[in-house]
């Protein structure tokens, strides 16, 4: 009996080596070169005692475990306790998870629109994607998920509790989150469809803003669209863009790849190095800048990860985009997808990559080039202290065209300004500004700032700077 376990077991690993066209041994793994003999032979022999170790322990477990547990729950579990050992990304997905992968990357899918990695035993937010119930509820980036529906998540693979957080749209769930040091709390969301869509638009004044939330195989089409259409509304006042990567958290890589051709002329914009030197890849930018050489700021934040780095990266190696938020994520490898029939998919980890300037971004990040924390405007009063025009005896201006209030020269018979400025018929008591009377307790304030975007704000401000420059060195 534990003869025939152990065999299934090994031939259960051993069902791995056949994946994506290539033949995986234990003796080599695949190398071009015929190993050592010996060395082959004392590998092989170290290995089997390994697999032996294996069988004589499911063997254990599916005999005397306190619940009967399937042969299919104790493989898939091994499998993919030996990928998530190797990193936080690698890990095996069965057939239904890897379907949800495929739509997550094509069209929609069912949850509460948050991208997480496993870390210290919790569910960590990686971010909130936009418009989503998560997004609205307030989850942010970095926020740890504790437990889901009052069960702790310890000891829960990242599968599991990714799993737990998705059902039937409408159906409701709680999740509990630590975020910083504040105590523990809980949140209610209601599961939605969660529509990919990955890039959003539109203008700010005369700038074009262009929002990445994800890289999914739409990315680079709809960044076209988007392009096009704010080329089409502004025309020869679009100054030039603001692409927002904040709290994106990637995906795939020749959706990167593209959306940083599509600013660049020429030159590299990644290269990915695996185990084996022959393997390295580079990917250069073909002619063809669709933003016409026009200023481009980059945002990026702690939630723009793997992707997203990489277009970030690329842009400001060639020195084709300003950087500004703050410090990125540090995912700098490549995961691939290896699909396995029958029985659904592995993820691995099988590469690093670099930007144009041979920098890894791993556990590093990009740094920004100019760093913005995010804060809120608020607006503050301040008194009304005395000008030139409330001074006795003060000159009048002799140009009325740059007198507030005052007519131009057509205009008949301005009324010159009084002491206390042009805009009132009697002096203002100095200190006060001429303003409606404050709103009564509950009334809305209307003058009060909406919430502003103050990484943003600073970006378009650093734009038009840009774009004033550009002109002035044309000139």
């Amino acid at each position: 009996m534990k003869k025939h376990l152990n065999a299934v077991a090994i031939g259960a690993l051993l069902g791995l080596a056949f994946v994506g066209g290539h033949t995986l041994t234990f003796e080599g793994w695949a190398q071009d070169k015929a190993p050592d003999k010996a060395a082959t032979s004392n590998d092989s022999t170290d290995t089997y005692k390994q697999l032996d170790l294996f069988g004589e322990v499911f063997e254990r477990v599916r005999a005397e475990y306190v619940e009967q547990v399937s042969d299919k729950q104790l493989i898939e579990a091994a499998i993919n306790g030996m990928l998530t050992s190797l990193d936080p990304h690698s890990n095996f997905l069965n057939s239904d998870e890897f379907q949800d992968m495929q739509s997550q990357t094509r069209g929609s899918f069912g949850g509460l629109g948050i991208e997480v990695t496993m870390e210290n035993g919790v569910v960590k937010v990686v971010s909130p994607i936009d418009d989503t119930p998560a997004a609205k509820a307030g989850v942010q980036a970095g926020d740890l998920i504790i437990a889901i529906d009052g069960k702790p998540i310890v000891n829960m693979s990242l599968n599991e509790a990714v799993d737990k957080m998705r059902g039937p749209v409408g159906s409701n769930i709680v999740i509990t989150v630590r975020r910083g040091d504040q105590e523990p709390f809980d949140l209610t969301l209601a599961r939605a469809t969660i529509p990919v869509e990955s890039v959003r638009w539109r203008t700010e004044g005369d700038v074009g803003y262009i929002r990445i939330t994800s890289f999914t195989e739409r990315t680079e089409d709809g960044l076209k669209r988007g392009i096009a259409d704010i080329k089409k509304k502004l025309g020869d006042k679009l100054q030039g863009y603001v692409l927002d990567l904040r709290n994106d958290p990637g995906g795939l890589l020749d959706q990167a790849i593209a959306v940083s051709d599509a600013f660049l002329d020429k030159g590299e914009i990644v290269s990915t190095r695996s185990r084996k030197a022959d393997q390295a890849q580079r990917y250069n930018a073909t002619p063809g800048d669709l933003a016409d050489g026009l200023p481009l700021v980059v945002l990026i934040n702690g939630g723009s990860a793997s992707a997203s780095e990489i277009v970030a990266g690329a842009l400001q190696d060639h020195h084709r985009a300003v950087l500004m938020g703050t410090q990125s994520f540090g995912k700098g490898s490549v995961q691939t997808i290896i699909p396995l029939p029958g029985h659904g998919a592995m993820r691995l980890t099988t590469a690093r990559y670099y930007t144009p300037s041979g920098r890894s971004i791993q556990q590093l990040g990009i740094t920004p080039d100019i760093e913005v924390q995010q804060a809120r405007i608020e607006e503050i009063a301040q008194m009304r202290g005395y000008r030139e025009a409330d001074l006795k005896g003060a000159l009048n201006n002799d140009n009325k065209q740059n007198v507030p209030g005052q007519g131009g020269a057509d205009e008949k018979a301005p009324t010159p300004p009084t002491g206390g400025g042009a805009q009132t018929d009697k002096p203002a008591t100095p200190g006060q500004d001429k303003a409606a009377s404050p709103p009564s307790d509950g009334a809305a304030d209307a003058n009060k700032p909406a919430d502003v975007d103050y990484q943003l704000s600073r970006a378009l401000d650093l734009l038009r700077g840009l774009a004033l420059f550009q002109k002035g060195q044309a000139g």
